[in-house]
């Protein structure tokens, strides 16, 4: 399904984009900074993921429609902050859109190229959180992934669904809607209910921003 992964693959990284353009205006980054931050969050996870596959050049560079995606969200990011700011739960449904759509597309693109089940799930991960990860370390942010919110186990239960139900039998455009839905539900209801992955018991109590 190349033309429905190259969909997926374009909104998250309009999303992913909008988010480090997002950060980047809290921060008081100057155009640079939001340019930065949105080719970041926007391109992380997926070039990471097409080096480890061995993409050479990195699909979002060969393909320009990458580039302009990022710099639509940037120029956004950077004219309408306030607009943004106001608009920020919706940016987390997006935001989780994203995250499900980049975990879908990593977990194809290894299939397709080979991989077994528990790699395949690995790349969905990372293509997910890779973008986010690089932004929070950019802007001196603990990574969200590290810390709070069901985030990297959202991408893995949905990377997951699509490797299951596609060994079941199910065709890849099905499996595929489903599995972005399980990782959106599950990333909202964590955002919605404050859900957190397991801490070590004993440690300080987190406190839940509205990052």
């Amino acid at each position: 399904m190349p033309s429905l992964t190259l969909t997926f693959d374009l909104f998250g990284t309009f999303v992913f984009a909008l988010s480090g353009a997002l950060l980047a205006t809290r921060k008081q980054f100057d155009i640079v900074g939001v340019v930065v931050l949105s080719l970041v969050a926007g391109l992380g996870g997926g070039m990471t993921r097409d080096v480890l596959l061995g993409a050479r050049p990195p699909v979002s560079l060969e393909n320009q429609t990458y580039l302009f995606t990022i710099l639509v969200a940037a120029l956004v990011g950077f004219l309408l902050p306030t607009e943004l700011e106001r608009a920020v739960d919706s940016i987390r449904v997006l935001d989780a859109l994203g995250l499900g759509f980049f975990a879908l597309t990593g977990t194809v693109k290894a299939v397709d190229a080979g991989l077994g089940p528990l790699a395949a799930v690995l790349l969905g991960v990372l293509t997910g959180c890779g973008g986010g990860l690089l932004r929070d370390l950019l802007a001196s942010e603990t990574p969200l992934l590290l810390h709070r919110d069901i985030y990297a186990l959202a991408a893995a239960f949905g990377a997951t669904v699509f490797i299951v139900a596609t060994e079941l039998g199910v065709s890849e455009s099905p499996a595929a809607v489903f599995s972005v839905a399980c990782t959106v539900v599950t990333r909202l209801l964590a955002i919605r209910y404050q859900l957190n992955a397991p801490r070590p018991p004993g440690g300080p109590t987190q406190r839940h921003d509205s990052r």
